[in-house]
């Protein structure tokens, strides 16, 4: 077990994104000016797991300009070191997201194809040196899809961190869209995911690598975690989020994990009205990281289920909650009235 207060090293190598919306969850039709946020994938879980003490660098590329140095601000302002994060001359990636709201879906366009973490030289990232005394390295199955370069750089990163016997987590989910370079997403993701040791997906995420058709029920559930720790013997553990939308303004979530010999779940928690579903699945995955190893796996589960269940509460695409909100929360405290 590691000590609540002794922090963890832990290294996520990503895109940062800046992301524009109109305010108010108008349509940019409507709208004469945008919000905006700093996140991506890997930055989000960063972000909020440095904002719960831990020691985090995020390892990425952004533009050697003000853009790229206010993005950068915004992780260090949270803690995030980023030493190791590259500038070069191509522009910060970008996301427009309408957001939804009742019946209406949100939507989002992504312009990231030749973006300043897709022209990362990878060839320059001293891997040994930035994962030298990590307790986790954490990666995406979106990194990969973007470049050649980010491919090359996870795979080395990869082999580097089981190579030191670092723990390895995954969130498998990719974007299918991004996969313009040539190489097949499903043979690189099956060739990264033997690597790592704690999977976070559920069973279509399953499905997709396995090639497999389990059913999203609990046997299910354990039917597809079973199957994939066989063909991949080094992940240990599996979790997963289950979402239940009623349309764009209602959540309903629970989670759910599989450590091999026991299956474990936590009660349904309702967001009721979503504020903003965007990092969501980020801040669950970061709820998993801080607790996996400190607390006892119902414990973890229940965190990390309402570290996700609160992000859909704050603005922006990270969790900014504390600690102390989340716990509360993780023991059933979901009256939401006024502390004083």
């Amino acid at each position: 077990m590691i000590s609540e207060t002794k922090p963890q090293r832990i290294i996520t190598f990503g895109e940062i994104l800046m992301r524009l919306s109109p305010p108010d969850k108008r349509l940019l039709g409507q709208s004469y000016q945008l919000d905006f946020f700093f996140g991506g994938t890997e930055a989000n879980v960063a972000m909020a797991l440095a904002n719960w003490n831990e020691k985090v660098d995020h390892v990425s590329a952004v533009p050697d300009d003000f853009l790229g140095e206010s993005s950068l601000k915004e992780l260090n302002r949270l803690g995030v070191g980023n030493l190791y994060t590259q500038k070069n001359y191509h522009p910060l990636g970008l996301y427009f997201m309408e957001e939804g709201a009742s019946l209406r879906s949100s939507q989002v366009i992504y312009n990231r194809l030749y973006s300043s973490f897709a022209n990362i030289a990878w060839e320059d990232l001293k891997w040994e040196e930035i994962l030298k005394d990590a307790n986790i390295f954490y990666w995406t199955g979106i990194t990969p899809g973007i470049s050649e370069n980010t491919y090359q750089g996870l795979k080395r990163a990869l082999a580097t961190a089981a190579n030191l016997e670092i723990k390895i987590t995954v969130d498998p989910t990719y974007r299918k869209n991004l996969w313009k370079y040539g190489r097949d997403s499903q043979v690189v993701l099956k060739e990264f995911i033997s690597y790592s040791n704690v999977f976070i997906g559920g069973t279509n995420e399953i499905n997709e690598i396995l090639e497999t058709n389990f059913d999203n029920g609990k046997d299910g559930f354990v039917k597809a975690s079973k199957e994939l720790m066989k063909i991949y013997p080094s992940i240990k553990k599996v979790f997963d989020k289950v979402r239940v939308s009623y349309g764009a303004s209602i959540q309903r979530i629970y989670s759910r994990y599989w450590n091999g010999k026991r299956y474990f779940s936590t009660i349904e928690i309702e967001i009721n009205p979503v504020i903003d579903r965007i990092g969501t699945g980020d801040a669950f995955v970061a709820g998993i990281i801080y607790t996996m190893d400190r607390y006892d796996e119902q414990s973890a589960l229940n965190f990390a289920n309402a570290s996700c269940a609160l992000k859909h509460t704050i603005v922006g695409d990270v969790n900014l909650a504390r600690k102390e909100e989340i716990w509360k929360i993780a023991n059933g405290q979901i009256e939401g009235r006024i502390k004083r």
